[in-house]
């Protein structure tokens, strides 16, 4: 059966945070494939500052390079807010043979309790937890925990070092920084 990792997220914008989680879940988990997932409407965040088709290109242009990312643009497809639970019925619906795995970060593990349906989730899907700098592992859900390198970078610090004018070289993959120049991403203060 093909095993499959599924890390969903704003992607506003992609860095190279999300590519390190996606790799090395990808390589200890032994994943056929890694899909990044960007949500149309995120339950638990305000408005993305870039339109869905700015985030699905940035994802594109950030995972271009690896044999095993692609993007999975199902929320885009089906709308309305972004529910977890709807979202991997859907895709389990759509692709029986397909393991899934649901790779999420260690802030989004202490706000599990929050989310939609989420005992019934857990049932539907394991997830993957990814350490994070300031956040624990401590949960009542069956979690499998990776280890990855700290790497303390959000797209909301990203954004604002854009908007005060300061490089952000070396955060974002070098297409996502001309992509964000060409289209005047996150402007200035």
């Amino acid at each position: 059966m093909k095993k499959v990792g599924i890390l969903g997220g704003t992607f506003d914008p992609p860095h190279i945070g999300h590519l390190i989680i996606a790799d090395q879940v990808w390589q200890q988990f032994e994943l056929d494939e890694v899909r990044f997932m960007p949500n149309y409407l995120p339950p638990h965040k305000e408005k993305t500052l870039t339109s869905n088709t700015e985030r699905v290109e940035m994802v594109k242009n950030a995972i271009h390079d690896h044999p095993a990312f692609s993007i999975e643009t199902i929320e885009m497809e089906r709308k309305g807010k972004s529910y977890t639970y709807d979202t991997i019925r859907l895709l389990k619906q759509r692709e029986p043979d397909t393991e899934f795995y649901f790779i999420i970060g260690a802030d989004m593990v202490e706000y599990l309790p929050h989310w939609y349906k989420i005992d019934r989730l857990i049932e539907l899907i394991p997830f993957i937890g990814v350490n994070r700098p300031g956040f624990k592992r401590e949960t009542k859900y069956p979690i499998h925990f990776v280890d990855i390198p700290y790497i303390h970078i959000s797209s909301s610090m990203i954004r604002n070092l854009i908007a005060d004018g300061k490089s952000v070289n070396y955060l974002l993959p070098e297409a996502i920084i001309q992509y964000i120049e060409e289209h005047g991403l996150y402007g200035k203060r």
